[in-house]
């Protein structure tokens, strides 16, 4: 792993009267220099190291043209993803390296993907205006469709509550539930119009989407189906993907501003704190099961890390570049990464033993 090389005002000052030493002019003594040296000690804290490329990513190519979008690590080794360009779910064998390709019938455009409590591949397809559910043993397909009246929802993400029932948002200005038991569904009108994109559930059960047109978190009333709108400081911030920490605090990563914000409802306060660059859009969040937060920057093409106790970022340079990363998803030990610009899937060993190593 590249390590951060930690800079102090000492080590700046020490360079300064090394330059002095070559030139004949003590400069470093001036208050100009220390000054200097204290701002950019500072500006170095404030953004966090910023890495080279980092040797714990795993490349794993799959078929060309894919344009993977989504990515769903299974808890026992096997990767789904979405290959949004094909109309197809991939499943990754990261032990072999081989995929499999699940065509989901014409027209699709699959948007997103996670691994249901029953183990199947559950997928959010817009180009199908349904809900897919593949079987991990079988690999049949079944489909779910919106309601008539529900046309171009342009469906985005999933996830599944407490009760075993989906969860699902479209851009088109929709969410909804699922019932996979009884095939029932209810498709409700989303705040403010288009926009609704990432969803996730807490662990006292609550919901939440974040809208992207709308810049707006959105809590989910599961009875009624209600939503409540709940404004981030920044305005147009541009709430993209949605997680929750242990805590039950709930994660947005802000495409607009190039913020990380994070609402607590205990508290009822939001934070907020801006990616290291002149000019960041962040994408994809994920928060893995120790609390860090893990960011899909597509200006610097990096990997952030962002850790909430020390409020520092570390970036990592992303193998190729126009990676596209669109979503995050991960397992102990394991984050992982969908190229949809490069027709690679990526993990980042980020601590505990990796599934699949080879």
């Amino acid at each position: 792993m590249c390590k951060p090389i930690l800079v102090t005002e000492a080590d700046v000052i020490h360079i300064a009267n090394a330059a002095a030493s070559a030139t004949g002019k003590e400069i470093c003594e001036s208050r100009f220099f220390r000054n200097f040296a204290s701002v950019l000690v500072g500006a170095m804290l404030a953004i966090g190291s910023v890495q080279a490329q980092s040797t714990e990513f795993d490349s794993f190519a799959i078929p060309s043209g894919s344009a993977p979008h989504d990515v769903a690590p299974e808890p026992g080794g096997a990767v789904w993803y979405t290959a949004q360009a094909q109309g197809a779910v991939g499943r990754l064998d990261p032990r072999s390296g081989k995929t499999q390709r699940v065509p989901l019938g014409n027209g699709s455009a699959p948007h997103g993907v996670i691994v249901g409590p029953d183990g199947a591949a559950w997928i959010t397809d817009g180009g199908l205006n349904a809900i897919v559910r593949v079987d991990p043993k079988t690999l049949a397909v079944a489909r779910f469709p919106l309601p008539r009246d529900r046309q171009n929802a342009n469906l985005n993400t999933a996830v599944f509550d407490k009760r075993g029932h989906l969860w699902f948002t479209g851009q088109g200005g929709i969410y909804g539930e699922l019932d996979p038991g009884s095939g029932s569904m209810r498709v409700f009108n989303a705040p403010r119009g288009p926009g609704a994109y990432g969803i996730c559930v807490t662990p006292d059960g609550s919901l939440y989407f974040a809208s992207l047109a709308g810049s707006y978190l959105g809590r989910i009333d599961p009875e009624s189906g209600a939503a409540q709108v709940i404004e981030p400081p920044t305005p147009e911030q541009g709430a993209r993907r949605v997680w929750s920490d242990s805590k039950g605090r709930v994660w947005i990563s802000e495409w607009n501003a190039g913020k990380v914000g994070v609402f607590d409802p205990a508290a009822h306060r939001w934070r907020e704190w801006k990616l290291p660059g002149s000019d960041p859009h962040v994408y994809a969040i994920y928060v893995d099961d120790k609390d860090i937060v893990w960011l899909s920057e597509w200006s610097a093409n990096a990997l952030v890390r962002f850790d909430p106790r020390t409020e520092r970022f570390e970036m990592f340079a992303l193998p190729r570049p126009h990676a596209n990363v669109r979503q995050m998803m991960g397992r102990p030990g394991e984050v992982w990464l969908s190229e949809s610009g490069t027709d690679h899937l990526l993990r980042y060993r980020s601590g505990a033993a990796v599934v699949g190593s080879k």
